[in-house]
Order: structure tokens, then C-alpha cells, then sequence
């Protein structure tokens, strides 16, 4: 709040008021102060500071003149009131002569019980009991702050909050309100399409235009809806000029379904000014939150003089605050009293770029791993955890349970949802035959296809290929699987952490490969056909590689290379801090000789992390390359002793399962992580006894009847390979660090994916995609994390 009076200040000769914990807005003669009662303390300091303490009534009537507010919750309502009624009045008799009376403030404050999102045209109805009529005077009043008056600062800390809806609750009200859905026509058909234009769409069609749609869902969130009021707000009902200042999420900074936010602000703003806060507990990279939440937070400060600049961007600032506590976050927050204490860097003034400092040096010249291979699109994903399962047979027992079933109860293992149900039709991922509804299957009917299935980062699992059984399937994935496809898996949208950056599978992967969770989404195919004769390498790249090397390489060459720089340990180290501005970038080297070095490393390294079921040549056989772990003693294949909880002997430098130990096992294979995937400690938890991981039905509780020798040998090679992979880390260190010390392509000399390059195979291309593919049909509907 400093920053922005200290910027109000400077660029309108005005002095900063109050906030309210959603939205808040101040006229131009206000005093100082700010919401909630320690900040209004704070500024009347500054009068009394400033002017003296007989300055001090003045100020605080003005400040209760000025400052207006909305709470829709009474309890909060009531809260506020009193308090800043407290607040202010102390203020004022704290400044009286001795013996004098105390002094009220003439009348109640600006702050009312109204919704900030609902509509600011529709009056309510007459005719009302006592009750209603005071709820319709509050209304009226906040309606007249919505439309009349010159507002200079509008201030807050709206909530964040992803409306979830249960399946077949058509009751619940979405949100959002008028910024999200405009004046509907009450009655009218597709009601959504009816009425005025809603303000929300300037921040969904640029998006769509984009290529961006899939991501959409991510912005139907309360915080976004109160980004796109302010600005309605301050900007499009008056010529004032003013600042936005909100403490919110921040996805929006770089979240690729945020493009039309950014690109809003940017045709919006003369200035806008990010304190990064971190605070990110379920993400890549963790950090303490100043608020008691999981979700990373930032500041924005934005402002706008008078006369409005749409075409010219926006200056954005970036700066960060780090700190080991949450404690240390706050005190470098308290400590901050102007603009110049804190770091900024630039971001870029492309309309849809980041909100994060523009790169400086080689790095942010090459090109993204995404513009190498264009098709990219989200994992599988089932919305139900039982049909993914470590043995075939263990699903094949569970289906099995399920047919034993019928009617509701079929239902409640099933897990029906809005998007998969026992009684709907569905046709075939491939062929596209109907296939049978589940309710109508007999006791005995032959199990789906069970396939390979790559569940998380170096854990190959089974799942249940239909689908009449998986929510978001990915058919195109499932379509061009085959015997020399490789998926590469790595994160587009959010910082890669300790680790790799890229991780490969010989198997459809789930949508949380990679990591586990929030943003292991971006899968890439090597080939766009089953057979391999269609790479899905941008065209023309491979020839401009040639010319320059002196033979053209193939799709395979391209993929080792990239994956002998990517794929190790090195690149997430050397890049760390590159890396925090999402969207892993490839050198590209212009020495043959090394291009050809490099990518003999990562064909030897997609044969070890796919088990050598990929990529084998000479050395390269069909079987994991036997490694120093052994089985120390044997796990029990008695089912009283299925093994409920693992361990890591750090003396002996052996796993414990159960009553079993496998070893010698390095520290750092026990501790090999995927941007916060431990990679050993997750395949074991999937396989105890109590399975990690959400439950989705009864299903899920019908787990291995005992431990097996295949599971320990499957156990054996999780460590060999990883054992392996280490052991290469010095020649993949070294192979990047010559890369990078000599030349290599700039992202401008190289071809640019086109937009039928994005889409998947069969889509057809549409004017306006480029970035993002709408992917298939399947995604276009809202996909929840």
C-alpha cells in the first residue's frame, strides 16, 4: 500500500485511501489510509508525521468521505464497520484538547452489503418487507458507486477460488456474475449468448484467438473476475486515470490461459509495476507463503494517466521477494517505503508475453523445445484412479468386481462423473465403432485392452485402454502409440525444478508424468502416425540443420540430442534461473561433430529410461543394463506380510519394503527427483499395501494379493536404471557446457511451426490458432487439474 501512495502520489499529486478485502475504490480528494485497521493507522501516522497531529480529525473525516467499500458476507460486513468506525474515531479524539467531548463521525461509512460482481444496471424489485428494503438501499448505493463519480484507486485482495460444480447439481449458481456472464435475457435459449456482451470476454477472445481456448478454464476463478471489474471500472466508466493495486494469485504472470489478461493490461496500463511473492506449496519450485494458502501470490500496481495508450504497451516492472520464512517475506515487505529499494527488471512488451523479466544473454535467443516440436497436448487422464494398476492382473480382477455389480451400485465403483457414465455410448478411440454401455455388460464379459501405461516419471504401470473409462483420454496419444513412438515429457507452463528437464516413455503417459501433479501436461509425441513415417519435428528444421552440419539428421537424431541436453541433471542446474520464466529452451549447436556427440549420449539415455524398449543399437540391447543394487532379502510373498510401508537405511545404504532390502543404494538414487518427484519413494508408495494417492472407489481398495518376484525385479531396474543415468551425468555435464560455450541457433534462424504443425493429426487448422492447439474435441470442454 506504500508503493501505491507513493505512485499516486507521484503521478497524481493525490494521497492514498481506503481498501476493502475484495474490491475497493477511492475518489480523488482522499486523504490516506487503507483497509484493514493497522494499514488506516499507518497512513493518519503519516498525516500526523507530515503536518501534525492537529492535522490528524481532518484527514480521517475526509478519509471516511472518500473511501468506499463492498462486502457481500454480513458477518465481514458488520466487522468492517465497526472496526474502521474505531479506527477513525480514535483517530479523531486522540488529536482532542483535554476535557474536550468525544466526536463521532457524522455518519456511516461508504461501505456496503452489496455484491461487487452483480450487475450494475439492473435495479432490484419493489415492493419489499422491511428487510429487503434495507438490502435494496444498500444495493442502490453501491450501484451508484458502479456507475457515477471518478474513482482514482481501486484496491483489494480479491479471493481465489475455482468454482468446482458436482456432477449433476444444476442448483449451484456459477460465478462470476455480470463480469462473467453480462445481462442475460431471462428465459431466452442458449441464456449464456443472450443479453449484452460480457466484459469477461476481453479476456477469453484474445486466448481463443490464440490457440490458447484449452486453458480457459483456468480463468473462471473470482480473483480474474475482479481484475477484469477494476479495470472496467477505473478505465471504461470514466477518463480519470487511475491505479489498480491487488494482491492476488499469480497465475496470471505466466499461465498460458492468461494471454488476453496480460495482453488487457498491457492495452490497459501506461505502467504496471509485480512484486513477486512466491509462496507456492504444491508447485516445483516451494517457497513460504506470507498467507496460510498453497497458491503463490503477487502485487501488482498498475496505473493510467488520463489519456489512454491501447496500442503501446504497457511498461512492466518485475521484482521479487525471497526469503527462507514466511516471516523474512514480511519484514522485507514492512521495510519497502518507495519504489527504489526494490529490484526491478523488465518484462517483455510482446502483448501476451509473461509478466516476467525478459532474458538476458544465449539463452532466451534459442529456441523453445515446443518450436523443435510443434504438436504437444495434455497427458492421459482417467478421473478415476482403479483402472491404473501395477499388474494386469490386478486390473483385471478389479473389472471383473465391477460386472459383479449392476444398476447404482455398478455406478458407484464405476465412479460415474459428468464426464464418463455407466449408461452413456461412446464409440471406439481408434476404430470408431459404438462400443457397448457399461450397465449393459453380463457378469462375464472379456476384459478392455489392458496397455503399458507411463503413470509418473520412470514408473510404468498398467491402465485400462477404452474410452468409456477415462475422462480425458488423449485418443490421439493412445492412436499414434507404437513400436518406435517416444513421448517426451516435460513442463511448458511452470518453472522445471531440481532435476531433469525432459523425461522420455516408450508408453502413453498420464496427464501427471512428469511430476506427479500441476503441470506435468505437456506430452510430446515423437512421431505424428503409428508406423513412425510422420515425425512431428517442425518442417524444413531438420534440412536447416543439415545445410549447416553437412548432413541433414533424422527425427530420432533431433530427439537424442535434445534429450542428452535436456534430459540430465545439468541443464535445470546451470539454467536455474532462466528456467523460472516457464518454457524450456534447446541450444541448438552448429558443430556437426558435437551435434552428433550429444545425440549418441541421448539415444543411450531414451534406451535407459525407457527400459531399453526404445532407441537399442550397439550396447543397446533389450534389457536394462544390470546395475550394483541386489536383493539384500527377498520381500515376503506371504499376503499376511504384503509389505504397508518402505524405508531408507542411511547406515547400510539399503531400502527397506516391508521385510525385504534391496542394496547398496547410493543417497542420491533414494533422493533422484523430477522437479520434486522423488522418483524411488513414489514408485514405492504406489505399490504399498495402503496405495498412495487419492481413492476413487471401493475398486481401488482391491489391491496385490502378494508381493512378487516381478515386482522386485520391476524394483531392481528402477534402481539400475537410475544408478545409470547418474553415472552418465559427467558426459552429459560436459556436452552441454561445450554446447553452450560455442555457437549455436538463434530461435530467428530457424523455421516457425505453423498452425496445422500445432494441431493434432487428422485436426484440421483454423484461423487464428498458433501457439496452443485445440487439441481434440475432447479438450475443448473445461478440464479440471
Amino acid at each position: 500500500m506504500r508503493l501505491a501512495s507513493a505512485l499516486l502520489e507521484k503521478r497524481f499529486g493525490k494521497k492514498l485511501g481506503f481498501a476493502d478485502d475484495g474490491v475497493v475504490f477511492l475518489d480523488p480528494a482522499v486523504g490516506t489510509g487503507t483497509y484493514p485497521v493497522a494499514a488506516i493507522k499507518h497512513g493518519l501516522d503519516k498525516v500526523r508525521e507530515r503536518s501534525g497531529p492537529g492535522a490528524v480529525p481532518a484527514r480521517a473525516r475526509q478519509m471516511a468521505e472518500n473511501m468506499h467499500g463492498f462486502e457481500v458476507l454480513v458477518g465481514p460486513y458488520a466487522v468492517a464497520h465497526l472496526r474502521l468506525t474505531q479506527a477513525l474515531e480514535g483517530a479523531i479524539n486522540e488529536a482532542r484538547e483535554d476535557g474536550a467531548p468525544e466526536e463521532k463521525l457524522d455518519k456511516r461509512l461508504n461501505i456496503y452489503l452489496a455484491d461487487t460482481l452483480e450487475s450494475p444496471n439492473a435495479a432490484p424489485p419493489g415492493g419489499l418487507n422491511l428487510t429487503y428494503r434495507a438490502l435494496t438501499r444498500e444495493h442502490e448505493a453501491a450501484r451508484r458507486i458502479k456507475n457515477e463519480g471518478d474513482i482514482l484507486v481501486c484496491l483489494g485482495n480479491p479471493p481465489y477460488d475455482r468454482q468446482q460444480i458436482e456432477d449433476g447439481d444444476t442448483t449451484t449458481r456459477r460465478k462470476g456474475g455480470w463480469v462473467r456472464f453480462g445481462d442475460q435475457v431471462e428465459g431466452a435459449a442458449k441464456q449464456e449468448e443472450q443479453g449484452e456482451r460480457a466484459i469477461l470476454k476481453d479476456f477469453t477472445e484474445p486466448a481463443t484467438k490464440s490457440g490458447a481456448g484449452v486453458h480457459l478454464k483456468n480463468l473462471y476463478n473470482d480473483y480474474v473476475y475482479f481484475w477484469r471489474w477494476a479495470l472496467w471500472r477505473l478505465f471504461e466508466q470514466q477518463e480519470s486515470g487511475g491505479i489498480v493495486t491487488f494482491i492476488t494469485a499469480s497465475s496470471y504472470l505466466a499461465g498460458p490461459g492468461f494471454v488476453g489478461v496480460r495482453e488487457a493490461m498491457r492495452r490497459t496500463f501506461d505502467e504496471l509495476w509485480i512484486i513477486d511473492l512466491g509462496g507456492d506449496n504444491l508447485g516445483t519450485r516451494k517457497t513460504p507463503n506470507v498467507f496460510n494458502i498453497q497458491t503463490p501470490v503477487a502485487i501488482a500496481i498498475g496505473v493510467r494517466s488520463a489519456r489512454p495508450s491501447p496500442d503501446t504497451p504497457a511498461k512492466v516492472r518485475y521484482a521479487k521477494i525471497e526469503g527462507e520464512t514466511r516471516e523474512e517475506k514480511l519484514a522485507q515487505l514492512d521495510a519497502i517505503g518507495d519504489f527504489r529499494v526494490l529490484t526491478w527488471r523488465q518484462a517483455p512488451d510482446d502483448w501476451h508475453k509473461p509478466f516476467l523479466p525478459a532474458g538476458k544473454g544465449d539463452y532466451f535467443g534459442w529456441p523453445f523445445l515446443s518450436d523443435l516440436f510443434p504438436y504437444q497436448r495434455s497427458g492421459s487422464k482417467f478421473g478415476r484412479s482403479w483402472p491404473i494398476a501395477e499388474t494386469r492382473e490386478l486390473l483385471v480382477t478389479r473389472w471383473n468386481k465391477l460386472l459383479t455389480q449392476a444398476g447404482m451400485s455398478r455406478a458407484t465403483l464405476f465412479k460415474n462423473n459428468q464426464y464418463r457414465k455407466i449408461n452413456r455410448q461412446y464409440n471406439h478411440h481408434i476404430s470408431g465403432a459404438a462400443l457397448p454401455k457399461l450397465e449393459s455388460l453380463g457378469a462375464k464379459e472379456y476384459p478392455p485392452t489392458i496397455s503399458a501405461y507411463a503413470f509418473r516419471s520412470y514408473d510404468r504401470q498398467y491402465a485400462i485402454e477404452d474410452i468409456r473409462f477415462n475422462d480425458r483420454m488423449g485418443e490421439v496419444l493412445w492412436r499414434v502409440q507404437g513400436n518406435t513412438q517416444v513421448f517426451l515429457t516435460s513442463l511448458a507452463s511452470e518453472a522445471l525444478a531440481e532435476g531433469q528437464g525432459v523425461i522420455a516413455s516408450a508408453s502413453v503417459p498420464d496427464l501427471h508424468h512428469f511430476r506427479g501433479s500441476f503441470g506435468g501436461k505437456d506430452v510430446i509425441p515423437l512421431y505424428r502416425d503409428a508406423a513412425g513415417t510422420e515425425p512431428n519435428v517442425t518442417a524444413g528444421l531438420l534440412d536447416v540443420l543439415g545445410k549447416e552440419h553437412g548432413a541433414t539428421p533424422s527425427a530420432e537424431d533431433l530427439a537424442a540430442y535434445v534429450y542428452a541436453l535436456l534430459g540430465g541433471q545439468s541443464y535445470t542446474q546451470r539454467f536455474w534461473n532462466e528456467l523460472e520464466t516457464p518454457g524450456p529452451r534447446v541450444p541448438l549447436t552448429k558443430d556437426g561433430a558435437l551435434f552428433d556427440e550429444a545425440a549418441a549420449l541421448g539415444r543411450r539415455l531414451i534406451w535407459l529410461h525407457t527400459y531399453a524398449e526404445r532407441f537399442q543399437g550397439p550396447g543397446r540391447g533389450d534389457e536394462v543394463p544390470q546395475g550394483t543394487a541386489r536383493i539384500v532379502k527377498g520381500v515376503s510373498s506371504d499376503p499376511a506380510h504384503y509389505p504397508e510401508k518402505y524405508s531408507y537405511d542411511e547406515d547400510a545404504h539399503e531400502i527397506i519394503v516391508g521385510d525385504g532390502r534391496f542394496g547398496p543404494v547410493a543417497p542420491a538414487i533414494w533422493e533422484f527427483e523430477v522437479s520434486g518427484l522423488k522418483v524411488v519413494q513414489s514408485w514405492l508408495g504406489y505399490r504399498m499395501k495402503k496405495r498412495a494417492g487419492k481413492k476413487s472407489s471401493p475398486l481401488d481398495d482391491i489391491r496385490p494379493e502378494h508381493w512378487t518376484a516381478r515386482m522386485s525385479d520391476e524394483l531392481l531396474e528402477l534402481l539400475w536404471v537410475l544408478e545409470a543415468t547418474l553415472a552418465m551425468e559427467p558426459e552429459l555435464g560436459s556436452a552441454l557446457d561445450r554446447v553452450v560455450a560455442g555457437a549455436c541457433f538463434q530461435a530467428s534462424d530457424l523455421p516457425i511451426p505453423q498452425p496445422h504443425e500445432r494441431k493434432a493429426p487428422g485436426a484440421k487448422a483454423k484461423a487464428g490458432d498458433d501457439l496452443f492447439a485445440l487439441l481434440d474435441s475432447e479438450e475443448e470442454e473445461e478440464e479440471d487439474d
